[in-house]
């Protein structure tokens, strides 16, 4: 289930969810949200409510001391609070001493990141990347839009769009957040990016 997207400009990361909720053949339209807001990050999740729901109400993340490399801050204190959080939820899983959980996007100082179920941390080459059941149909969304004069809520719209015609666990309302600087908001409707 579910289509999580994010792009950026370098300074912004714009992020979109879906809202279906699947469990076997059965599949609703939830009312809460896929993406939190959580402090300085903008955190977008698929494989479990309740996980996202931990990221949302229930982590806590130490600021990133000044000096240190945002990768190296990801996947150090990040995740370490990540890991944190899921074990004092009952959420973490554990099979033969290895962690798991499940997969997220975060949008951190203009940077979006992917957090696999193995806890490592990914950002792609390109200024987009997508996750859950609709990934591969958003990322061609994303790619085929890529330097066209649209406003990034547009591409992000399309890609979620296309995912869900083309992928059962994927449906709207679509939610489209923005994380600019300190700020998480809609995007807004200033001069078309290339983004």
């Amino acid at each position: 289930m579910t289509c999580i997207v994010a792009l950026t400009d370098g300074r912004k990361v714009c992020m979109g969810a879906d809202s279906a909720g699947a469990n076997g053949w059965s599949m609703s339209t939830r009312a809460d949200p896929k993406i939190y807001r959580v402090g300085p990050f903008l955190i977008g999740f698929t494989s479990s409510f309740r996980m996202g729901q931990l990221l949302g109400h229930n982590l806590t993340v130490a600021p990133r001391p000044e000096g240190t490399d945002v990768l190296v801050f990801m996947c150090t204190t990040f995740v370490e609070a990540v890991r944190a959080c899921f074990t004092r939820g009952g959420f973490a899983r554990k099979d033969s001493e290895r962690e798991s959980a499940g997969t997220f996007l975060v949008g951190y100082e203009g940077r979006i990141f992917r957090i696999g179920d193995d806890y490592q941390v990914g950002e792609n080459a390109v200024n987009f990347d997508a996750c859950g059941s609709g990934e591969q149909v958003a990322l061609g969304s994303l790619h085929t839009t890529a330097g066209m004069p649209m406003r990034p809520e547009i591409r992000l719209e399309r890609a979620l769009a296309a995912a869900a015609e083309f992928s059962m666990g994927v449906r709207g309302p679509f939610r489209i957040e923005v994380l600019d600087g300190q700020t998480a908001q809609r995007w807004n409707d200033e001069a078309v990016s290339d983004v």
